[in-house]
């Protein structure tokens, strides 16, 4: 019975793990209206759809560049790779931050640990 019961949690647990994906990680991003040293600012909110947490979360944001500074704990710019939350569990749910350019940036998931 204790084999069984073992087999049905080790069950669930991949099953869960394995529904979660980097598709979970959804970016909406939208102007603000409002200017930032003469650039319009956007704001961005990234979710995470998926129960369990997602870490280390990476976007492609290549040749991001913004008048507005963000912070480090949200966002880390390294080349054309961003650094959600530096690292830190994306739990369900959304992360906000702002930043001002001419253009909005697309901000594409390109890497994530799904910790289940």
């Amino acid at each position: 019975m204790k084999i069984f019961i073992l087999a049905l949690l080790f069950g669930l647990v991949s099953q869960g793990y394995s529904e979660c994906s980097l598709s979970d990680i959804y970016v909406n991003q939208f102007g603000t209206g409002r200017t930032v040293n003469g650039k319009p600012q956007w704001i961005v909110s990234i979710i995470n759809w998926c129960a369990c947490p997602q870490t280390n979360v990476q976007l492609d944001c290549k040749g991001f560049q913004t008048v507005e500074a963000i912070q480090p704990s949200l966002l880390q710019v390294s080349g054309d790779v961003c650094l959600l939350s530096a690292g830190q569990p994306v739990w369900k749910g959304a992360i906000q931050f702002n930043y001002a350019w001419d253009t909005p940036f697309s901000l594409n998931p390109i890497f994530s640990n799904v910790a289940c």
